[in-house]
Parts: C-alpha cells; sequence; structure tokens
C-alpha cells in the first residue's frame, strides 16, 4: 500500500490516498488496525495517526481521521492543512478549497510560499461550539459574550479529579476540547494527568486536554493530550479552541498566536463568530507498507 508521510507543526500523520486505486475491501475496523499499526513509532513509520484522502460526492475532497489507537475522530486542523497541500501539490485544488470531514465541511485557501519555505494554509474552522451539549458535556454552562453574539458556555468551571481541582473551559471545533490555564505548563505530568481528564465521566465522548501559559498579550503556550492519540507536538482543532477559551477568559482579544512544541499557529476569532487557522503544512515522504510485514501481533 502506497502512503504519504506529512506533518503540520510536528502532528505528523500517514496518509493514504484512497482515490488513486482501489481499497472498497477495506472496511471502517480495517482502517483502524491499520491506524494502530502505523503509529507504533520505532516499530512502523510512527505517526499520530492515519488519514485518508477520499473524494468527495458534494465537495473537493474528504478526509477521515484515525486515532493512534483507531478510534476516528471528527476533525484535525493540522491534518486538514496537509491535506491541503497534498490536493493542490497534485493539481487538485487550486487556490481556496471545501472539504468533507466527520465534523462539518471545511474551507481551505493555501497561500503562495517563497524558496525554501513551508506551505501555509489559512482553515476556515466554523464557528466554535459552545453550547455544552454541542462540546459535549454535561457541565453547565452560563450565558457569555462572545463575537458571535451572546451564547451559553462552559468557561472556568472545576472539576476535581483526585482531590485536585481544575478550573475547565469547554470548546467544540468539531471535536469537544477541555481547555486548563496554568503558570508552568512544563511542570504538569502530561502522560498522567491527560488520560484522567480525557476520560472523566464529564465528558462523554471523551475530550482532547489543553494545558495553556499566558507568555504574553496574545501569545499563548499550549501542551496537548489528544484523545485517542496521547501528547502530540501540535493540535490545530485544540489551538483554535484555547484561543477562544482565552479570549472567553479574558486573556487574548480577537486574535493571537498558540506556541506549540512543534511550531506556531496564527488564530482569529473573526467578529462573524468564525475561527481561522493559518499554520504550516509540510511534505516529508512517501513509502511503501508491507502489509505482510506489518500484520504482527500488538498490544
Amino acid at each position: 500500500m502506497k502512503f504519504h508521510k506529512l506533518q503540520g507543526a510536528g502532528n505528523d500523520y500517514v496518509y493514504v490516498d484512497t482515490s488513486s486505486a482501489d481499497y472498497a475491501s477495506y472496511d471502517d475496523a480495517a482502517w483502524a488496525a491499520l491506524a494502530v499499526k502505523v503509529s507504533r513509532r520505532a516499530f512502523s513509520v510512527g505517526s499520530d495517526g492515519l488519514i485518508l484522502i477520499e473524494s468527495s460526492e458534494t465537495l473537493d475532497a474528504k478526509m477521515r481521521i484515525f486515532n493512534a489507537d483507531g478510534s476516528e475522530a471528527e476533525m484535525c486542523g493540522n491534518g486538514i492543512r496537509c491535506v491541503a497541500k497534498f490536493l493542490s501539490d497534485n493539481g487538485r485544488i487550486q487556490g481556496d478549497a471545501k472539504i468533507e470531514t466527520k465534523g462539518g465541511p471545511i474551507g481551505v485557501s493555501v497561500r503562495e510560499k517563497s524558496d525554501n519555505s513551508p506551505t501555509m494554509v489559512r482553515v476556515d474552522m466554523g464557528p466554535a461550539r459552545l453550547d455544552p451539549q454541542q462540546v459535549p458535556t454535561t457541565l453547565t454552562g452560563k450565558e457569555v459574550d462572545t463575537p458571535g453574539g451572546r451564547l451559553t458556555a462552559v468557561v472556568s468551571q472545576n472539576i476535581d479529579i483526585e482531590g485536585d481541582s481544575y478550573a475547565v473551559t469547554c470548546v467544540s471545533m468539531g471535536n469537544p476540547h477541555c481547555v486548563i490555564f496554568h503558570d508552568d505548563v512544563e511542570s504538569i505530568a502530561l502522560e498522567t494527568i491527560g488520560p484522567k481528564i480525557e476520560n472523566h465521566s464529564v465528558f462523554p465522548e471523551r475530550a482532547n486536554i489543553e494545558f495553556v501559559q499566558i507568555l504574553d498579550d496574545g501569545v499563548l503556550l499550549q501542551r496537548t493530550w489528544e484523545r485517542g492519540s496521547g501528547e502530540t507536538l501540535a493540535c490545530g482543532t485544540g489551538a483554535s479552541a484555547v484561543m477562544v477559551a482565552a479570549i472567553l477568559n479574558g486573556h487574548a482579544k480577537e486574535s493571537g498566536t498558540v506556541r506549540l512544541r512543534g511550531g506556531e499557529l496564527k488564530i482569529e476569532w473573526s467578529p462573524d463568530g468564525i475561527v481561522y487557522m493559518t499554520g504550516p503544512a509540510v511534505y516529508v515522504y512517501q513509502g511503501e507498507l508491507d502489509l505482510e510485514e506489518l500484520d504482527f501481533t500488538t498490544t
């Protein structure tokens, strides 16, 4: 099976272009199993998951995301930038396009690049979904002012984890996010606390967890625990949710920079309520998977 490796701000995935060959025999379970196998670093290609680039009946293309644990995600901001680059590099889109995702249609705009610089892609992430039922979370929201008007949102509400209390702000960018502001994100034992908050009972579909430190006006430092993948170097939907949460909590204005371990993303929450993300997309290499050799037992 041919595959491509791309990364956006260090958030790396294995990409399979299913429009170029017959993959009708692959069902969801087969793709989920493949995602687990190809994602194992040191034992396989190694990645944060598997992304399928498919044909769409209504839009320019379709993207499906399988996390490293085989679960399917609704959206991936870094992933969709890389899909846009792949489609642009192969002449299948020019400039602006719309891509179908499980989280809804997403608009992308591939920007011109200079020599030796990565392709930059601006993504229309759509409106931030703040209503507790849309996140989803069982926490009770309150009315807050947003660029899109007055909405109900979960802002800085406490949840308890083994005797410790965390003030969480909940945002959906097509997938659920839990944002927690902290004075020193590097001190967080994310591999310990991340899965505990991800699987907390207040998140019926689990959640992506972001710990965020305020560095300056509109400049935020983010560490990410991704649902189904663990800590990643970057998360585009997470960075979008982080900027929304920062604005709701008075830590930023309408736009700013989110610094992640893999790079920086520019996020804007526009006056009409739409969130825009701009960041890099980098093609790393292509190769072939030997599916027979890859078919080993994993634990």
